[in-house]
């Protein structure tokens, strides 16, 4: 098979107008991917792409409402069409739920579910289909802290959800590995991202100081490491969970 470079790739990144997802597109777009900015913010998604497009690289938005199957299937259809391939895609939308045990509801906990677990993995499935007829592909979930611990300041649908990915990240590499294609997870810990509003200053600080190396994660830290795993460096990693949190966590 012949081996594709860098800048003949088509990534898409969910949740990629902000945050994490930003900094992936950003990495993506350094390497010469073309990246597809699927993202809930239309204007945001555009303006992140149109950013890449200044830098010289390609990238096109698209408004997607990762809970919503029937939008799934057009983000990777649409994509195909466009770029003839779908090489990469990662599974970085997400939402946040602090609500405890005892107060959440269930439209809460079905909310996170639908974004965080359902969205994400069927957007796998729709992205394995040009992948398998390629005989290449590579898959990444954003999980979290939370899904490796039982969570800090998260609430359980949140905590529930990113431990979940981790288990389906490990399901389909045993399911596709032979055809080319190797999926992974990242797991970070608290990283500066708009995320963190959702927290008192006192509730920050709480896990700052329970960082070993003394701060927050930056978006650019989880952003190399999901770049690394989208490279042909890591053709032989699949089914992993790598953990970037400072020290945070070590399981």
């Amino acid at each position: 098979m012949e081996k594709m470079k860098s800048g003949n790739r088509v990534a898409i990144v969910t949740g990629g107008a902000r945050g994490i997802g930003r900094a992936i597109v950003a990495a993506f777009s350094a390497k010469g991917i073309v990246t597809v900015i699927a993202d809930i913010d239309p204007e945001a998604a555009e303006k992140a792409a149109g950013e890449v497009r200044d830098s010289g690289v390609d990238a096109w938005s698209i408004k997607v409402d990762i809970s919503r199957t029937e939008q799934i299937v057009q983000m990777v259809t649409q994509t195909v069409a466009r770029y003839g391939r779908l090489d990469i895609l990662v599974n970085n939308a997400g939402i946040l739920s602090s609500a405890p045990y005892d107060k959440v509801s269930e439209s809460e906990w079905d909310h996170v579910m639908d974004v965080n677990l359902k969205g994400n993995f069927f957007a796998s499935c729709e992205a394995l289909k040009p992948m398998i007829a390629q005989g290449w592909g590579r898959i990444i979930y954003i999980s979290s802290l939370s899904g490796r611990s039982g969570g800090i300041g998260a609430g359980p649908a949140y905590v529930a959800s990113k431990a979940a990915v981790i288990g389906i990240t490990r399901h389909l590499a045993r399911k596709v590995a032979r055809n080319g294609i190797t999926v992974n997870a990242v797991a970070p810990g608290t990283t500066e991202t708009d995320i963190l509003k959702m927290y008192s200053d006192e509730e920050i600080a709480a896990q700052k100081n329970a960082i070993l190396v003394g701060r927050l994660g930056k978006p650019e830290e989880i952003a190399a490491t999901v770049a690394f795993l989208a490279s042909d460096s890591a053709a032989f990693i699949t089914g992993a969970v790598i953990d970037i949190n400072g020290g945070m966590y070590m399981g």
